[in-house]
């Protein structure tokens, strides 16, 4: 979006417009913009208008119901972060007593509009001047917050009375592509952690992908899933890691009950559970035990594995690897079901044996299974091509597991627990 059509879109008759539109139907986009059309709406209007109803209909799952008040970029949105997580960094804040925060990038204000709605005073800043004029637009209902066009990293935080900072690191080039080197990141990430010398209470977002070597010594690097996607990491320092420095995996779900209501943009919906794993700085590396395939096989969230606690997982659920470089854990009885989100998917094992196309196939024929279910970890066989390769018939259904067991491939035939 340029100044230009942003202008359009925030004039009277523009807002109007946008907020008269009904939800966005891909189907129907062309009927309703030969009807703007028809009506005589500027074209340039039209156009903005109808776009911005697209990307708050993408925006829902991110942010709910606040995306029908907002305006989106599409690498803004792609950046921005899930309202409910967003949330629970605005905790962290609230947490380490800090009363104002610097958000140094704040993009389109998700994060921005998290903390200011718990309360505290927020300065946002984009170096993007249409960006900052959407957060502008974004956090209007919170007089908590300012937003400025300029570079955070310039600011005098001293002077302005910061006691925290946040930062969100561009993570892709504009023309969309992932950059995975942090010194790439925009700003570096280096310069924005090197602030933790002036605000101690210093948080950063950053790409889940980032390596483990080379991550700071004194941070929480804490990485994040949502109902099973791996959304981010966090590196949290001083009084905002208060468990002190290490690895930790947070596993979040999301569910379906709503409060009477709603919830706020501060606090997490009560329809959300969560779960931590924690490994501090100085733990000794568990060292897994390995063996036989058990009754039971759990899949660890992709959290746990990113932060790489899957032998820390494995402890907790009372079981052993199936083999030291995979993140599959079994056990010989169900696991306990600990307190908040699962930190495993699990399954039962009907059957294992040594990956055998052939003897594959005949089992599944013998059985009807027409519908499979392929998980794989630590093979080079594809899910697609198996299902040709075995060209299934009937009307049941199965999963089944390729992976390594003790060093050598093979198939676990599964059923999922109930949840």
């Amino acid at each position: 979006m340029d100044v230009a059509s942003l202008t359009k879109l925030l004039s009277p008759e523009g807002w109007a417009l946008l907020n008269s539109l009904p939800p966005y139907d891909e189907s129907q986009a062309m009927v309703l913009a030969t009807r703007l059309r028809a009506d005589g709406v500027d074209p340039d209007l039209a156009a903005a208008a109808l776009t911005q109803s697209r990307l708050r209909g993408r925006a829902r799952a991110k942010l709910g119901p606040f995306a029908e008040a907002m305006l989106f970029t599409p690498h803004g949105l792609e950046q921005a972060t899930r309202l409910v997580v967003a949330a629970l960094h605005a905790r962290r804040y609230l947490a380490a007593d800090v009363t104002k925060v610097a958000d140094l990038t704040s993009g389109l204000g998700a994060d921005a509009l998290a903390f200011a709605g718990v309360g505290l005073q927020v300065l946002a800043t984009d170096v993007d001047e249409v960006t900052a004029a959407l957060a502008t637009v974004n956090l209007r209902a919170f007089p908590e917050a300012e937003v400025r066009h300029a570079d955070g990293l310039g600011l005098d935080l001293a002077a302005e009375g910061v006691d925290g900072v946040f930062a969100d690191p561009a993570r892709r080039t504009r023309g969309g592509r992932r950059i995975f080197d942090p010194a790439a990141y925009a700003p570096p990430l280096d310069a924005v952690w090197d602030l933790r010398s002036q605000v101690p209470a210093l948080g950063i977002k950053v790409g889940p992908g980032i390596p483990h070597q080379g991550l700071p010594a004194d941070a929480e690097t804490q990485w994040v899933s949502v109902d099973g996607d791996v959304v981010e990491a966090g590196l949290w320092f001083g009084p905002l890691a208060p468990e002190g420095p290490g690895r930790s995996a947070l596993v979040l779900r999301t569910v379906d009950e709503v409060p009477d209501g709603g919830a706020g943009p501060g606090s997490t919906r009560s329809g959300s559970v969560s779960r931590v794993l924690r490994s501090g700085p100085h733990d000794v590396d568990l060292v897994p035990e390995v063996g036989s395939v058990g009754a039971y096989l759990y899949e660890p969230d992709g959290a746990v594995v990113r932060a790489g606690l899957v032998a820390h997982a494995a402890a907790e659920l009372g079981g052993r690897l199936v083999d030291r470089t995979i993140a599959y854990v079994t056990t010989d009885a169900p696991a306990a079901p600990g307190p908040g989100a699962p930190l495993a998917t699990g399954y039962r094992v009907v059957d294992a044996m040594p990956f055998n196309l052939k003897r594959l196939k005949a089992y599944l024929r013998e059985r009807g299974v027409g519908r499979l279910t392929v998980k794989k970890r630590g093979t080079a066989v594809t899910p697609e091509q198996l299902r040709a390769q075995l060209a299934l018939k009937g009307d049941a259904e199965a999963t089944v597991v390729l992976t390594r067991v003790a060093g050598r491939q093979h198939v676990l035939v599964v059923e999922p627990l109930a949840v």
